[in-house]
């Protein structure tokens, strides 16, 4: 994208950082472009608006369901990668362990689907829009509100206490705002 908007930089594997709803959408589909092709982009920008087809396998921004999915990594654990409040220590990156900054992305222990940091380190960005009730249980992968104000996110950070480390917690942002606490995870399709 030119440059690293970052605060945090001491290291190239370090999460990105202090970034807006917006970017990520741009960067998933310049990242689609230049490593699958144009066509399979995912969303469809227009100023401030952004549609997404989700039959195209280019990179996207998480839903919210996906990304608990992702973080559960098969267990209802409170945290991605253990139930345990002593042990969060050793999958996450949070305010009593972090120094307040970002650390290099694997330096704790991955969940049981071998994913690194979905507690802690940065909160990350999802495609849903926020809406106070969720769905009805037993619903099989949901979808956000339509539109809104606000964004979701989710995965707390190195900057929150540990109960924004929570799997269950869910975030909201001004989709145009940055902060260092916010980044983003990508996902596609096979």
């Amino acid at each position: 994208m030119g440059s690293n908007p970052s605060k945090f930089t001491d290291s190239v594997k370090n999460p990105i950082e202090s970034v807006s709803w917006y970017d990520c959408i741009e960067f998933c589909n310049e990242l689609t472009a230049e490593i699958m092709g144009e066509e399979h982009c995912v969303y469809t920008i227009r100023g401030s608006s952004v549609t997404a087809d989700f039959s195209q396998k280019g990179f996207r921004l998480p839903t919210e369901a996906e990304w608990e999915y992702a973080a559960m990594g098969g267990r209802y654990h409170t945290y991605a990668g253990t139930n345990n409040d002593a042990s969060l220590k050793d999958y996450a990156w949070y305010k009593s362990n972090s120094g307040n900054k970002t650390h290099e992305v694997g330096t704790k222990q991955a969940n049981k689907y071998g994913i690194y940091d979905m507690s802690g380190n940065v909160a990350e960005w999802c495609w849903d829009w926020y809406r106070d009730s969720t769905p009805t249980s037993g619903q099989s992968d949901p979808t956000g509100a339509a539109s809104g104000t606000y964004r979701v996110f989710r995965g707390g950070s190195g900057f929150s206490d540990a109960v924004y480390a929570a799997r269950a917690y869910r975030g909201v942002f001004n989709p145009d705002g940055r902060n260092s606490f916010l980044g983003l995870r990508l996902v596609s399709r096979p």
